[in-house]
């Protein structure tokens, strides 16, 4: 069962070309381009991405969770007391919500559309 494990890592990166190259140069990650401002990477030992467009960045890198049910897991981290800082919303591939649990690390859930 894959609910709620960790699914995806994203960075931020106010250089997305660079970065690539930076990845892909010394450890030789490869990319899959989602439009001028996200690249998702690949061989890299666990699925992730680079968030390039500044409205959309994180100060940190954002841990995502995958949900077989999204409301559920929205209900569940509010019932324990995580507050919601990006409700449901929809993305190429499905839909997310972001989140800070109470030792103020910000994660996201996902689900497949």
């Amino acid at each position: 069962m894959t609910h709620l494990k960790i699914d995806y890592v994203e960075f931020a990166s106010g250089e997305l070309a660079k970065t690539k190259a930076f990845f892909g140069d010394a450890f030789g990650w490869s990319f899959q381009d989602y439009g001028p401002s996200y690249a998702a990477m690949t061989n890299a030992g666990l699925d992730g991405g680079f968030q390039s467009d500044p409205a959309e960045a994180t100060a940190m890198p954002l841990v995502i969770l995958k949900a077989d049910d999204l409301e559920a897991a929205e209900a569940a981290v509010k019932g324990a007391g995580g507050t919601v800082t990006r409700p449901i919303f929809q993305f190429p591939g499905g839909r997310r919500f972001h989140f800070r649990e109470p030792g103020g690390n910000e994660l996201a859930v996902w689900s497949a559309k």
